[in-house]
């Protein structure tokens, strides 16, 4: 196949690369590896084993892509980490396996993962998400399609971040974000506002803009606790991008994040 391999790279013969891969100098690709087709392994990559990355992906220089997680619970199981196609994952970036037998860490579709933002075991990204430099997921954090989480933020574990969301730089993060949610930069679990410019790139249309901004109004602005509030967009908003707002609310195990500016 039409492969590029530095002769610096060690490459298990098990490794299974896709047409047009590129293994640069000094890269480490471990057995039960897939790469796909045009992706680009940078130098002082490692890819260890049981780990799949889609094709045309970029991974940049001293990644470390699918170690073993970070968690004290972990036993040595066989465990994965599956990465989309047309990635970009920056230098320094680190992405961890799962932890119990058989689980996996999930990265989806263009996703933008920029130096040094580390992924914990067990994370679900969606399509689209990007993290900035510094970023730091824990376990079990799930973070919607093309959600964006600025420099230095921090998201605790088994919190989730809804589609459309935006967390602003340095931020703390240990209750839920809701879709289309801004949380306000240096500050912990504290909302902003809305991602209007976020929600129009997605191709949300004007009324369903307007539906989002009457849905998150009853949300965090009515003086409703969240049971009242959610039963109330129920009726109001039983479909479209409005709904997420109080599906998403629903099923907050950790509770959501408030209104307000202060840290």
């Amino acid at each position: 196949m039409n492969q590029t391999i530095h002769a610096t790279a060690l490459v298990d013969q098990s490794a299974r690369l896709g047409e047009g891969v590129v293994v640069g100098p000094y890269a480490v690709i471990e057995k039960d590896t897939d790469i796909g087709a045009g992706t680009v392994i940078g130098p002082h990559v490692v890819v260890y084993a049981h780990t799949r990355i889609g094709k045309a992906c970029r991974v940049h220089a001293g990644a470390v892509i699918g170690d073993a997680p970070q968690d004290l619970a972990y036993e040595g199981a066989e465990t994965f980490l599956e990465i989309g196609d047309s990635c970009t994952i920056r230098e320094g970036v680190t992405l961890h396996r799962g932890t119990k037998p058989g689980t996996c860490t999930r990265v989806g579709n263009h996703c933008f993962l920029m130096a040094n933002s580390h992924v914990a075991h067990n994370v679900t990204l969606g399509d689209g998400v990007i993290l900035a430099n510094g970023v730091l997921l824990g376990g079990y954090v799930e973070v919607g399609d093309r959600a964006f989480i600025s420099g230095n933020a921090v998201v605790h574990q088994f919190c989730r971040v809804g589609r459309v969301a935006m967390i602003s730089g340095c931020a703390g993060l240990s209750k839920d974000l809701p879709p289309f949610c801004v949380m306000h930069g240096a500050a912990i679990n504290r909302i902003s506002g809305l991602n209007v410019v976020g929600m129009r790139r997605a191709g949300l249309s004007s009324d369903d803009r307007l539906a989002v901004k009457r849905a998150f109004a009853m949300l965090f602005r009515s003086g409703l606790n969240t049971r009242q509030a959610v039963e109330q967009m129920r009726e109001a908003f039983p479909s479209g991008p409005a709904a997420e707002l109080w599906q998403f609310a629903e099923h907050a195990q950790r509770g959501i994040c408030v209104m307000g500016t202060e840290a």
